[in-house]
């Protein structure tokens, strides 16, 4: 591949030397989240979204929590231009909070400034956001201008955007720049054309400007963002009086990182969209970038609480589905299917429970600390059912999750083992997933159906009785094969009379190992029975299921001796 064509980032871009903070500074508030679905997401989509959609949009995002919202670029379409009108119409009826503000978007051309300022007439608050390409290549190649032609028709929006403003007095109506390119810009001249607009625009701490510093193209890796982020934060004029912004791109595939650091570095906002979308690989993901936070114990500001919600609606308006693998949201990052990954989260969400349990909480107020899964899925409105899914990569302990979280089988260790080989050979045969259905059909086939008499020894009735002088006594009638026949025994209790009466016509059973429990609460509840026998010299494990436990138990050992009868 003809990698000479391209150069690295340092012999595009100038970053400034300084002693850095931002690789020691911790992650402790969110930053003012602003979604940029509506415009610049808006913008990336084959077939941009009517009023419709962006109004069901704009809900979901107030209802999660988003305090600025860029509504829309009013001066590039009719679409934008109707949609902010129809926000402005709502302000009567509280569909837009008063604690929620419209941004809209311009470029530095007059007549373009007027219209988006048309826009937003009625609106009692709004931001707008001024933008104009600043880097070298930008300059050169798009506007055709020098750096002092750049800065003077900047100026020369910034004041025109002044002037509309003072002529909306009833309005609370703040301002934003964008120095497009800023990561190929230099510093110098970023720094230049911001601090001008801080002063024309006379900025205070009641009236802040927003200064949004866009990586619009990744060209370097996230340190060097940060680094450039930190300079501008330690050098901005007036800093108290600035909103220092980022909106990264994802070119590299490293926009949530650039984000994370750039708020390390200094940056008190970041536009981006939920769930990623925007131009060529898109912008940074909102969702993302707040659920990073919320893993970590900090309060992301944003209710995403059913996440599945918010990416039903996202998915609706942009016509695009959210990947199964994308980070919190797909459908598949709360899954495993590899076998350790499964017994450690198993073993993980038992020791959880038990904590919980002993620490007198409700599990989903106790400290989380399962393996594999960094936040608890019912945090964001999952459940735990697809949390282990089992296929031919998996092992014993998601077949055994599976059995007791959806059937109620709480199998022994070494039955799981047995167990997980049958399982093994049936996903490695169909090459398909196994549900817990289907777990539970091959189950019931190698261990249960044994025991209701399906094979070679076959209890045809039985009854059960004792007497003080010898003991527990079981007389049945037994099909051994083509053969039926009347068979009694004797032992310590039910089911050592069951085994003797097996010795009777020649099945020598030895119970090694014997468990049980209940599937249920009340007398509507079954019992499961496990045996572990060694028949005719043959170790093998049999199951049984019923209301009562005896006769379970009994199901349990004619099960293991079918079972040793058809290997």
């Amino acid at each position: 591949m003809p990698h000479h064509r391209y150069r690295p980032y340092q012999d595009r871009v100038e970053v400034p030397a300084l002693d850095r903070r931002w690789p020691s500074a911790r992650l402790e508030r969110a930053p003012l989240w602003v979604p940029v679905d509506l415009r610049d997401g808006n913008q990336a989509l084959a077939e941009p979204m009517d009023t419709s959609r962006k109004r069901r949009f704009f809900d979901l995002l107030v209802r999660t929590g988003f305090k600025e919202i860029e509504v829309g670029y009013p001066s590039a379409s009719r679409a934008d231009f109707d949609f902010v009108r129809h926000l402005a119409g709502l302000v009567a009826s509280g569909a837009v909070p008063d604690d929620v503000t419209p941004v809209v978007f311009t470029p530095a051309r007059r007549e373009l400034i007027e219209r988006t300022f048309a826009s937003i007439e009625g609106l009692p608050r709004a931001v707008v956001h001024l933008y104009i390409p600043t880097s070298p290549v930008w300059r050169d190649t798009v506007l055709g201008r020098d750096r002092a032609e750049v800065h003077a028709t900047v100026r020369a929006a910034a004041t025109l955007m002044a002037r509309l403003a003072d002529a909306r007095p009833d309005a609370h109506i703040r301002f934003q720049f964008a120095p497009e390119t800023f990561n190929l810009t230099e510093p110098d001249f970023v720094l230049e054309v911001c601090d001008g607009l801080t002063a024309l625009w006379d900025a205070c701490p009641d009236r802040p400007v927003t200064h949004n510093l866009p990586a619009t193209v990744e060209i370097s890796t996230p340190n060097v963002y940060a680094d450039q982020i930190e300079y501008m934060h330690r050098h901005l004029a007036r800093r108290e009086s600035v909103i220092l912004s980022v909106h990264p791109h994802n070119d590299r595939g490293t926009g949530v990182a650039c984000a994370e650091l750039a708020v390390l570095a200094g940056a008190q906002r970041v536009e981006g969209c939920l769930f990623g979308n925007g131009e060529r690989t898109g912008n940074v993901d909102l969702v993302t970038l707040a659920l990073n936070l919320y893993a970590q114990g900090v309060d992301p500001m944003l209710d995403l609480s059913d996440i599945d919600a918010v990416r039903e609606v996202v998915e609706h308006c942009n016509r695009l589905p959210v990947h199964p693998r994308h980070p919190y949201a797909g459908d598949l990052v709360h899954t495993a299917f590899s076998g350790t990954h499964q017994d450690a989260i198993s073993k993980g969400l038992a020791q959880h429970a038990k904590s919980a349990a002993d620490a007198e909480v409700p599990p989903e107020q106790a400290p989380w600390n399962v393996p594999y899964l960094p936040i608890d899925p019912a945090d964001i409105g999952r459940s735990y059912a697809a949390v282990i899914r089992v296929n031919s990569q998996s092992g014993k302990g998601g077949t055994a999750y599976l059995l007791r979280t959806r059937h109620g089988l709480d199998l022994p260790e070494r039955l799981r083992r047995d167990f997980s080989r049958i399982v093994q050979r049936a996903t490695d045969d169909s090459g398909r997933e196994a549900t817990a259905g289907d777990l539970y059909a091959l189950f019931d086939a190698a261990y249960l159906a044994p025991g209701r008499g399906e094979g070679h020894v076959s209890l045809e009735s039985w009854t059960t009785g004792h007497d003080p002088a010898s003991g527990h006594r079981f007389v049945c009638t037994l099909r051994v094969g083509e053969r039926t026949g009347d068979c009694e025994g004797h032992g310590n209790g039910p089911l050592s009379a069951f085994v003797d009466a097996l010795a009777g016509i020649g099945i020598t059973v030895d119970v090694l190992d014997f468990s049980e429990h209940s599937t249920g609460v009340g007398a509507g509840g079954e019992a499961v029975a496990y045996a572990e026998c060694r028949v005719d010299g043959r170790t093998v494990w049999g199951a049984g299921r019923d209301t009562s436990v005896l006769t379970a138990s009994v199901r349990a050992v004619l099960s293991a001796v079918n079972r040793s009868h058809a290997r």
